[in-house]
């Protein structure tokens, strides 16, 4: 059932949730059980959290794309990443580094679509956003342009291709209870996949040793305090993860570099893009509270501004910590759209203490 409705399926699920909070699924190769019960939600990510990892079931399918990263592994891998991650992701350097990384692909976003605007011609918004969300996702974790957006990249466009076909096909496996045939016998969608694994893994790669390079050359912004200590610069995920791995050579390898990052960029591309373009999406539907929204980023970006404002260069600079505070409407207005159109519209896990329920798997449903 899920195959014939698959180009609907959350909405085919969410019909059936509606009707039973918690219901079971049943294939040739195992069962999954489906839930939008907040105390069953709470229970199996907080309350009882180590009791349910990915699973076999789930990283055997993901494990092509995802490799060891943090959505593909459980135990020992993922508790590392989880913390090496969290302490990254909190320093000064890396907040300061990831918004001005923003502000600027946001301004190229701007600019492109105030053309199209001009000359009134039809857009796809979510393809803009998704090209966009990918430049800043992969600056910030590569430290290197994509220009996805812009398409001036001929490698680049590979990649992006190749990223994009291998997350559907990923996906798709979750429904095709023949992919593991189809790989054996390389046809068809799993066919593809590895082609485009292929250009994925080569592109990656070729970043991580010429990051390396640079850093050995010190062209990364390296220096050395009073106290001996290394100040790190303006500088991406790679590079800081490259400095971890000196630290421990044997376990952070190329390919373990290349994993957290690739998640990385997985777990920023789509959630940020899918939830813009449904917030846009919502807004178009509301006109009054496009309006309201609109003039308090106006105000809020300009208080202390004299002159006018005439470029998106201009205006993003205006978008200091201290503006957004005081964009009150927009935080509710963003956060109604992720109550209605969750980020991550589905979160899978799996038995892992109870041995009868070796072929059980939990899938929770963000949202109603």
């Amino acid at each position: 059932m899920q195959l014939v409705h698959y180009d609907s399926l959350f909405d085919y699920m969410t019909s059936l949730a509606r009707k039973h909070p918690t219901y079971r699924f049943l294939t040739p190769s195992h069962s999954e059980i489906y839930t939008v019960d907040p105390v069953n939600v709470e229970y199996m990510l907080k309350t009882n959290f180590a009791n349910y990892g990915k699973g076999d079931y789930n990283l055997g399918i993901m494990s092509d794309l995802f490799g060891d990263g943090i959505f593909a592994t459980d135990g020992d891998k993922w508790r590392h990443q989880r913390k090496l991650a969290s302490h990254e992701f909190s320093t000064k350097v890396l907040r300061d580094f990831s918004t001005n990384v923003f502000k600027v692909n946001a301004a190229k976003l701007v600019a492109k679509i105030s053309v199209a605007a001009a000359a009134m011609e039809t857009i796809d918004m979510q393809d803009m956003l998704m090209k966009s969300t990918l430049d800043s996702m992969f600056k910030v974790g590569f430290g290197m342009d994509l220009n996805a957006l812009s398409g001036s990249d001929d490698l680049g466009q590979q990649f992006v291709r190749a990223f994009d076909d291998a997350n559907s096909i990923t996906f798709r496996r979750f429904v095709d209870m023949m992919w593991k045939l189809k790989r054996i016998f390389n046809i068809g969608w799993e066919a593809n996949l590895k082609q485009n694994m292929k250009v994925i893994d080569a592109f990656i790669y070729k970043l991580i040793e010429r990051k390396r390079e640079q850093m050995r050359n010190g062209e990364t912004l390296r220096e050395q305090m009073s106290n001996g200590e290394t100040l790190l610069g303006k500088e991406d995920i790679l590079s800081r993860f490259l400095l971890e791995s000196e630290k421990d050579p044997e376990n952070m390898t190329d390919k373990y570099l290349r994993d957290i990052t690739l998640n990385f960029i997985i777990a920023g591309k789509d959630t940020t893009a899918n939830s813009l373009t449904w917030f846009f999406y919502s807004l178009c539907k509301h006109p009054l509270v496009q309006e309201k929204v609109a003039q308090e980023v106006r105000e809020a970006a300009t208080a202390n501004q004299n002159g006018e404002v005439t470029s998106a260069e201009e205006f993003v600079e205006l978008l200091t910590q201290e503006a957004l505070d005081k964009m009150h409407y927009l935080h509710a207005a963003l956060t109604e759209t992720l109550r209605l159109y969750p980020a991550v519209p589905l979160v899978l896990n799996a038995f892992i203490l109870f041995p009868f329920y070796k072929f059980g798997v939990c899938m929770i449903l963000s949202s109603l």
